[in-house]
Order: structure tokens, then C-alpha cells, then sequence
């Protein structure tokens, strides 16, 4: 007989106390002395609330040190809350921070970022928006977005035969003869997609789209995925748009190839957006037959257009292909990519030597080409390799060399004895940071200066420690890419010691 669980308590009229990581908010509640088990603080994690709201929580989760919960009622709401426009906020869990004031939010992010670097990088830095008088070292104030709202040139949206349904939805005992639904995954319910009416993070044409074509799916009886299964038609929606005025749509099928008819089905479908979105330059398709949605080893067609569009950015213009990674904030990418610069060549040497690591398609390389000598760029896409040199072409720019392959393979110290010592060294890795052996190769090339371009503060901190042995901080600069969440974007100027 299975051992009944014992039900997690509720806390009642609680007030939350601050901000936390993942968009959470906290509350430290101590918990009495009872039956000779002495008193204890306990850190509760909350999400969808913040510092102020009074509330009664529910423990869902509890582990030694902390526990996670959910409100159950509020009493009192915060008067720094904000009111979130978005319909679906609390629901699809993509903007997180929507009930939270952007200063506050930028407020938030700034100090995540000093925490992660102080805490687990262990480096001595002043606090953020001064200036280290014995060591020079500056923290700036964080650079805010200039647009909190429609700010993002991409969107994935998944298609599903089991819509998620709201705990209201469910406890009203109603039924529902449509489960289809077109939208956004929901965490902890990998098959589960929640249906989107609309979403403030894109220009609103993408809602008619998406609308749309969920509309004429349903009028027209097409079969939406069921991941259990593998079956279903229309799979996934990739929506792409430019500061040139074009948009990109990207239609997952999966057909069933025992039918002749569906793919036939698909095609119409596809007629339909061309018909009926002449604002859409290029549309293209993929036939996925695997069990993921990526489609980095997907051939893609082309239905409609060139298959590709163009980001612009100070007079340089960017081929942005189905599988190209492209910052997807675009406005705010140029801001990012001028603080970059201005670390990178402030002070330098004339025409430096630059080796730009994680170059994905050459965006940062070909932006401060004019400034050097030449720029050396790896990355471990050939894709996006590829789009890099054509990138290079485009511009006229005619002293950059690209190379594809994995960043410990390629970077070596045989690497640098053909390409050159680099001046400058300009790192942007994923989100796991840099393998150990590249932090080693870059501290044996000795580049004057290296600046460190993170989305993921906490794994810059862990590679910046070991950096520092032979190089000072100089600078550091987060920079808001992703307003409403607890993302941030982070560079950090090092200058080599001089022995």
C-alpha cells in the first residue's frame, strides 16, 4: 500500500520581500520551534507576484535549504505592481516580470548581475553605476531597451491536438469539441500547447498571421501534431521579420506519406498565406519527420520569395537565413554591438589584429571590420559560417576569414601561430560558457584585451575568475535584450597585466 504523502502547508498573509532568479519573486518565512525541532528560516520561491503583494501561499515543492509555492489568494497588491497588458500573462509563462515596472525589472537584472559575477566568479567589483578609485574598474548602470514591447524579430509557436487547459477551464466541467490549438509550450506539459490570441512581444501583424492561419486550419480540417503519437499535419509556426520590412514564415509539416493528399493539403495551406499576407516576402516549409522540432538538419523548400531576409544596421546590411542565429532584439542588438566595439577599440593599437570566437554569422566581425586589421571569426554552425562570409560580401568587406568547427578544435595554439597573436579577442559563447581548454588557449594568445559577451551572467562569472589570473576587469556593462524576464545580456571589458 502506497504511503500517503503529507500535505504541504499554506502560509498565510505573507509578504513578499524581493526578487529572485527565473522571474521568481521570494519570501523568507521562519517556521516556529515545535515538538523539540528548534526554529528554522525557510527561502520560498513564488512566481507571478511581487515585492509588496501580501498573499497566502501554497508549498508545492520543498527541498532542505528552500521550497517553491504558489499564491493561492492575494490579499494585498503591491503598490510598485504594474498591470500586465497581455491576456495570457500568469498562463504561458514567457513574460514573467509583465507585473513588475521595467525600472524595476532593469533595477532586478543590474543587481543579478553584480551577485553572479561577485558570488560565484569571486571577483572584486565595485557596485553598479560606480567607478573602483584604486583599481579603475567601472560597473555601469544597466542599458534598458528601447522598446519593451513588439521588440523581438522572431517567434516559434508549436502546433498541438491537446490544448492546455486553465485550472478555471477545467474545474467549470465544461467540455470542449476543439482541443486544437496554435501557440506557445508549456513547461512541465511537453505535449501540451497553450492556444494564443495575441502577444505583445512582435509586431502585431504576426498575431493576424498566426490567427489566420490557425483559422483556416480549423475551417479547413487539417490535422494538428500529437507528439505522443508523431502524427498530425501542422507541426510548428516560425514567424521572422526585419527593420527592412520583411517577413519570413516557416511552416513545419508532417506528412503522412501513406496519404497522397496531405501533402497536397499543406501546399494550400501555404497558397493561402500567399494569397492572403502579401506582407510576407518569403515563405518556406519543412517535412519533419523526427521526434524534435529543430530544424538545423532540416531541408527547408522554398514556397514563395528568396528564402532569406535583411536585418540593416549602420549601413551594413545581414542575410538572415531559416537556420541564421540573429540577435532578436534587433534595435537593441545595435546598441549591444556598439558598447562591443567601443570596449573592444578604446585605446587599441591602429588596425589591431581581432579574433571574434562564437561568430555565428559574422554580425559582430563584420561590425568592427572597418576597424581592424582584419577579423578572424569561429563558429561551430557551417551554416552560419557560410552566412558570415556572404555577410562579408554583401558589405564589401573584404578582411575577415571564417572558419567552422568546434571552438576547442579550432582554437588552438597551432591556430594562432598561422592567423597571428590577436590584439583583441571578442567572446560570445552559449549559454554553458566556454570549455576550459578555449579559456587556455585565449590566456596563452595573450590578447591585450579580451571583451566577454555573455546571455548567461553566472557561467561568464565561473570562465572571468580564471581569466583573471592574468587579466583585470576594466569594464562592465549589462544590457537589456529581453524585457518582462529575468534574462540579461552582460560584457565585461579585461585588460591583460602587465608583468
Amino acid at each position: 500500500m502506497a504511503r500517503k504523502r503529507k500535505p504541504l502547508p499554506i502560509f498565510e498573509h505573507v509578504t513578499i520581500t524581493d526578487i529572485a532568479a527565473e522571474g521568481k519573486s521570494l519570501v523568507r518565512i521562519t517556521i516556529p520551534a515545535h515538538d523539540g525541532t528548534p526554529e528554522s528560516r525557510l527561502v520560498i520561491f513564488v512566481p507571478f507576484c511581487v515585492p509588496g503583494d501580501v498573499v497566502d501561499l501554497q508549498i508545492t515543492r520543498k527541498k532542505h535549504s528552500y521550497a517553491e509555492g504558489k499564491v493561492v489568494k492575494f490579499h494585498q497588491l503591491s503598490q510598485v505592481r504594474a498591470t500586465p497588458p497581455c491576456q495570457h500573462f500568469g498562463i504561458c509563462g514567457g513574460c514573467k516580470w509583465q507585473n513588475l515596472p521595467y525600472e524595476a525589472q532593469t533595477q532586478a537584472k543590474e543587481r543579478q548581475v553584480y551577485e553572479q559575477l561577485t558570488r560565484i566568479g569571486h571577483l572584486q567589483l565595485p557596485l553598479p553605476g560606480t567607478i573602483d578609485a584604486a583599481t579603475g574598474t567601472s560597473f555601469r548602470h544597466i542599458m534598458g531597451s528601447v522598446k519593451q514591447y513588439e521588440y523581438r524579430n522572431k517567434l516559434d509557436f508549436g502546433f498541438s491536438n491537446k490544448k492546455w487547459l486553465t485550472q478555471e477551464q477545467v474545474e467549470s466541467g465544461e467540455t470542449f469539441d476543439n482541443m486544437n490549438a496554435c501557440g506557445f509550450h508549456i513547461t512541465g506539459a511537453f505535449d501540451k500547447i497553450y492556444p494564443i490570441e495575441k502577444c505583445w512581444l512582435m509586431d502585431d501583424f504576426h498575431n493576424k498571421l498566426r490567427n489566420g492561419i490557425y483559422n483556416y486550419a480549423i475551417a479547413h480540417r487539417l490535422t494538428f501534431f500529437d507528439l505522443k503519437a508523431q502524427q498530425g499535419l501542422l507541426r510548428d509556426l516560425i514567424i521572422r521579420n526585419s527593420n527592412s520590412g520583411e517577413w519570413m514564415v516557416i511552416v513545419q509539416f508532417h506528412f503522412d506519406h501513406t496519404n497522397d493528399a496531405d501533402e497536397q493539403r499543406a501546399k494550400d495551406l501555404l497558397q493561402y498565406i500567399a494569397d492572403q499576407y502579401p506582407e510576407v516576402t518569403t515563405l518556406l516549409y519543412i517535412d519533419n519527420q523526427k521526434c524534435n522540432d529543430t530544424i538545423y538538419d532540416q531541408d527547408i523548400k522554398v514556397f514563395k520569395g528568396e528564402g532569406f531576409i535583411y536585418e540593416h544596421m549602420e549601413g551594413l546590411r545581414f542575410k538572415v537565413g531559416p537556420k541564421s542565429f540573429y540577435q532578436t532584439n534587433t534595435e537593441q542588438a545595435y546598441h549591444l554591438y556598439s558598447v562591443v566595439r567601443e570596449l573592444a577599440f578604446r585605446h587599441s593599437p591602429a588596425a589591431p589584429l581581432v579574433y571574434d570566437l562564437y561568430t555565428g554569422t559574422g554580425t559582430i566581425a563584420n561590425f568592427v571590420a572597418k576597424q581592424a586589421r582584419k577579423v578572424v571569426g569561429i563558429e561551430y554552425v557551417p551554416e552560419a559560417i557560410e552566412d558570415a562570409k556572404v555577410n562579408s560580401v554583401i558589405n564589401n568587406i573584404g578582411n575577415t576569414l571564417f572558419y567552422a568547427g568546434d571552438m576547442k578544435d579550432i582554437l588552438t595554439e597551432d591556430f594562432i601561430a598561422q592567423h597571428g597573436q590577436p590584439d583583441i579577442i571578442i567572446t560570445d559563447p552559449p549559454r554553458a560558457g566556454m570549455h576550459h581548454d578555449v579559456v587556455e588557449v585565449i590566456m596563452k594568445a595573450r590578447p591585450q584585451r579580451i571583451v566577454y559577451v555573455s546571455c548567461n551572467p553566472a557561467t561568464q562569472a565561473r570562465d572571468l575568475e580564471l581569466l583573471c589570473q592574468d587579466y583585470r576587469i576594466a569594464e562592465v556593462q549589462p544590457v537589456d535584450m529581453f524585457p518582462h524576464t529575468p534574462h540579461v545580456e552582460n560584457v565585461v571589458l579585461l585588460e591583460r597585466i602587465q608583468a
